[in-house]
Formats: structure tokens, sequence, C-alpha cells
């Protein structure tokens, strides 16, 4: 999965099934992206069926044969899945399993039992960042917003000066560190190397959710003063446990994955022999599948068991952790087809040949379509698997570390100012109690930093490395 490479992809896929002039194409590509986001937005169709009817639109439009449309979407769709699927899945069950067992509250708990009143917008983003890297958005805005809004009123802090880092340590993750759905389905997209990537994200998000965390809450607070509603503050999800797993137990299961992929990567770039004994080694154990394999299994017995947990129990949580993601894996995987009915269509080509003649920088190009589509359609998720699926061909002749940031750029640009179209906005407006103008101020703006910080420091990267 870590390096599916387009000639791969197109191996898999039928032979291209158009050879329509960039003008048609062009037009193609806006008629695709206008049902998709028609149907999302104003007919608030979900997105699986509006990625689907926007992926046959576009082939029509594109003069191709339906049916080989239908063949280019479900060769996208079914090797979309079969790549990330089961990391979602697994992704999924961690996230379960960390919330439900109380490792999530311990991490909370000890982080803020040293925090005092300056650093605590900063021991906020280390709690979300932590947390979120096993956890998809929503989950982990459900999971952390009682605490922000309780840290809020127990220590008579502003609401969003403890609010906005804590939302920025989710987003970030979100959209530029795998295992997050949106990362995994650019990496196999592009064919980038996942360790890479993971390396890169990591040292991208650093700095991005410093800024766009702890500093911006500053302003975020002055603009936007509100109380934490108390209708908002639920009561966690482990207080009716006896007994939590660690801190220590729980911080290295969640951060097993992360070092195992990154070993595999260091280890790839200090050995970069194939056949060398312990690179084979570290290929298998730094693989996305075995690695979070290897945290769910350890989860049992670090998580699960500590909090009490009978065997039926891990069972039962497995299964109600794998239910809420099929929406999720639906999406991703008609944005594969979307990604491949693009490609096939020559689409991936047209925008090779414009960036070559208009002297596009490829990142920006990237960044710049996914900001268009997020912006048009409120999803990241789309926004990222759309603008891979367009940009994909670019990565053919880059070297490893520019593939990774190309997944990257495609990443940050997904981020890009959240409105009134992203279910995102409305989690946060509700929990938060504000109204739509103090959201966009203080969320949409935050989510902006995100993405034009991310954006520039990923070009900055790509004239270093």
């Amino acid at each position: 999965m870590t390096r599916l490479s387009v000639e791969m992809l197109a191996a898999d896929a039928p032979e291209p099934i158009t050879s329509a002039g960039h003008a048609q194409l062009g037009i193609a590509v806006l008629a695709g992206i206008a049902v998709i986001v028609l149907l999302i937005t104003k007919f608030k169709l979900h997105a699986f069926l509006s990625l689907t009817i926007g992926s046959l639109a576009l082939g029509a439009f594109a003069g191709a044969p339906l049916d080989k449309v239908i063949t280019s979407f479900s060769a996208g769709l079914g090797s979309t899945v079969a790549g990330v699927g089961v990391l979602i899945a697994l992704g999924a069950i961690l996230g379960k399993m960390l919330a439900d067992s109380g490792g999530a509250d311990q991490i909370v708990d000890t982080i803020l039992a040293k925090a005092n009143g300056r650093t605590m917008p900063w021991a906020m983003v280390l709690i979300a960042s932590v947390i979120g890297l096993p956890l998809f958005f929503e989950v982990g805005v459900v999971l952390l917003i009682p605490v922000v809004l309780m840290v809020a009123k127990r220590g008579n802090y502003s609401l969003m000066r403890i609010g906005i880092p804590a939302l920025a340590g989710l987003s970030v993750m979100h959209g530029l560190v795998p295992p997050h759905p949106g990362p995994l389905v650019a990496i196999d997209a592009v064919g980038a190397n996942l360790g890479v990537t993971l390396a890169l994200g990591v040292l991208v998000a650093v700095p991005t959710v410093v800024i766009a965390g702890p500093v911006f809450s500053k302003y975020a607070a002055r603009w936007v003063d509100v109380p934490a509603p108390e209708r908002m503050i639920p009561q966690l999800p482990s207080e009716d446990l006896e007994r939590r797993p660690g801190f220590g137990a729980t911080l290295a299961t969640i951060l097993l994955p992360v070092v195992l992929m990154l070993a595999k990567a260091l280890v790839d770039i200090v050995i970069d022999d194939p056949e060398h004994n312990v690179q084979r080694v570290f290929d298998v154990i730094g693989s996305p599948l075995i690695a979070l394999l290897a945290a769910v299994l350890v989860g049992i017995f670090t998580l699960g068991m500590p909090a009490g947990f009978s065997k039926e129990r891990i069972s039962s949580l497995v299964e109600k952790g794998l239910a809420p993601i099929a929406g999720i894996l639906l999406i991703v995987g008609a944005g594969g087809g979307f990604k491949q009915t693009l490609i096939d269509t020559g689409v991936g080509q047209m925008v090779l040949d414009i960036s070559e003649d208009w002297s596009i920088p490829a990142l920006l190009l990237a960044w710049l379509i996914a900001v268009a589509i997020r912006l048009a359609t409120g999803s990241a998720t789309v926004a990222t698997v759309s603008a891979a699926g367009l940009v994909a061909p670019l990565a053919a002749d880059m070297s490893t570390t520019h593939a990774a940031l190309l997944v990257l750029a495609i990443g940050a640009g997904s981020l890009f100012f959240s409105h009134v179209n992203d279910a995102g906005f409305w989690l946060v407006k509700e929990y938060f109690g504000l109204n739509v103008g103090q959201t966009i101020k203080t969320w949409s703006i935050m989510e902006t930093i995100i993405s034009v910080v991310a954006g520039a420091l990923v070009l900055l990267l790509s004239l270093i490395i």
C-alpha cells in the first residue's frame, strides 16, 4: 500500500477511455465537480452517492462510453478500498478502544494536572495532537470538547483560548498525518512512501499547529469572548469505570504504529537495500497494516484489560468501533472511483500538460485544486481524494520526498476555510454555543491559517530537500 505507483494503478484499471481535447476535458471536469457540489450542498445528497453520480457525469461530458466509465469507477473504488479500507477499520477500532477504556481521559487528566494558566493552551494542543493520531476528526471533537468546556469553566479560562488549540491539534492531524483517511488515500493515489510522508507530515504539523493553535487563540479570544455553555458539558466516557489504563501504557499504544512506520522509513534511508535482512524485517513490521494491527492487539492488553473489560465487551467494542466508519469507507471508495475516472478520461494528463505550459509548480497546483474543491463541497476528504486523482500524474517523475510533499500539499489545501457547507463548522458552532459569525471568526479562520501555513511550509521544504 505504501508504494502503489501510478503505473500499478494504471495496470489494474482499463485502458484510457477517451482522447478528447483539453477544452472538452476541462468542461467535463468542471461539470463533474459541479454535479458533486450541487448534489452535496443544495440537494443534501450523501457524498458517496454524489461522487458516484459525479463520476458518471464526468465520463458522459468527456464523451466516454458509459460502460467503460462504470468499469473505471468500479476499478478505482475497489483498489482504493483494498488499499486503505483495512487501515481505516483498524484505526477506528484503536480509537474506540482508546475512548471507551478511559485511556484518552487518562492522558487528558495527566497532562492537565501538570499545566497552569500560562501553559494550558499548549497542554490542550498537545493533548489533541496525541489523541488525534488514531482518532477521526469528528470522534476527537466529541471526545475532547467536553474536556475543553470543563477546563474553561473550572479554571475560568477564555473558551476560545482553550478550544482553538484543541481544534487545531485535531484538524492538523486529520489533514496531514496518516493513518487518517485523507492522507492515506492521497498516498495511495500518487504512489508516495507512507513512512516518508508521515515523517514530513509531523515536521510540517508541529509549527503549523503552534501558529494556528496557541498563537492564534490569543486573537480569537479577543474577537469572541463567550462562556462555556452549561448544556454542552456531558459526562466523560470513563466516569462510570472503576479503573483506567495507565498514562505510559496508553501513550505507548497510541504511538506504537507511528514509531514502527517511522522506523521503517529510517531503515529504508540508512540501508537502502531491499534484499538486506534488517530492511526486509522492517518492511514487514513497519507496513501500515502490521503497525496498526499490532497497536490494536497491544491495546487489548494495555487498554481493554486494565479497564476491566471482559472478552465479550472487547469483542463488542470492536464491532461498535467498526459501525460508524461505513460512511467514511464508502466516501473514500467513491472518491477513488472518481479519481480513476479522472485518470482514465485523460484529465490527469491534461493537468500535467497545463502545469508544464503554465509553469505552475506542481505542489502549488495541488494545493489550489484542493482549496477549490474544499470551498465548493465543504468536505476535506472529498477535496483530498478528488485533488489526488487530478494531480496523480504529476508524481510520476518526482523523488520520494517530493511525492510525499505533494500529498501534504493536497492535505493542506483540503483544510482551507471551513464554512457553512462543512459538517465540522456546525459541530464546532453547536458545541461552543457560537453564532455563525463567531464561528467564522474563530474556527474558519483557524482552518485557513492551518491550510496557508502548512502549504507554505511544504513549498519551503520542496526548495530544501
